[in-house]
Parts: C-alpha cells; sequence; structure tokens
C-alpha cells in the first residue's frame, strides 16, 4: 500500500517562507508523477504543483503561486519538496501530497498551512 507522508507546514506571517516534504515506503517516488494539492476551508481541493516522473521531469504550477512555489525531489532521500515563497494568507490551507502509480491515486493525510497577515 502506497502511504505518502507530508510534513512542513505551520504558522507563519505573510511573506516568509516554508518547505513542505513528502516521501513515502515502498516506492521510488521519482518513478511516479507527483503532485502537491491544496484545499481551504471551504473550497475545493486545487492542483498546486506537478512533478513529472524522471522520464520527463517537467514542473506545473498553478497560476496563483507561478514564481513564488517551486516543486523539487530528492532521488537519494525519495522525496518531494515544494518550496513556498513570499507567502500570502490565501496560501492557507492543507496540503496534501498525491503519487500517481498505476493508474492509481494515492493521498497523504494532509499538512496544515497557515498564513497570517
Amino acid at each position: 500500500q502506497v502511504q505518502p507522508v507530508e510534513s512542513g507546514g505551520g504558522l507563519v506571517q505573510a511573506g516568509a517562507s516554508l518547505r513542505l516534504s513528502c516521501t513515502a515506503s515502498g516506492i521510488r517516488l521519482f518513478l511516479n508523477t507527483v503532485s502537491w494539492y491544496r484545499q481551504a476551508p471551504g473550497k475545493q481541493r486545487e492542483l498546486v504543483a506537478t512533478i513529472a516522473d524522471s522520464s520527463i521531469t517537467t514542473t506545473n504550477f498553478a497560476d496563483s503561486v507561478k514564481g513564488r512555489f517551486t516543486i523539487s525531489r530528492d532521488i537519494l532521500k525519495n522525496t518531494v519538496y515544494l518550496q513556498m515563497n513570499n507567502l500570502k494568507p490565501d496560501d492557507t490551507a492543507v496540503y496534501y501530497c498525491n503519487i500517481f502509480q498505476g493508474g492509481e491515486n494515492y493521498w497523504g493525510q494532509g499538512t496544515q498551512v497557515t498564513v497570517s497577515s
């Protein structure tokens, strides 16, 4: 069973940075597409960033985070990171890691990011 595990969330002030991490046992993340989603209270879950598997290694970002967020991976640590800079109150949400493997989506439990103004 693939189980993503997120970490790195917290409470920060506007303009600060955070780095979220996603790892999973029993699976090599660099062979799969990994995405970060977020869900704010009362809103639908939305795609934030995606990094494709190592055969392509393309990245995509939601318009709302372009220029502020980056996504990367450390193959040796089997971890995908979401670096979030210049955070805004609108970035407040629970952030989820998603791993797409074999036609299936696997979700982590999420990590809370709260940005105060």
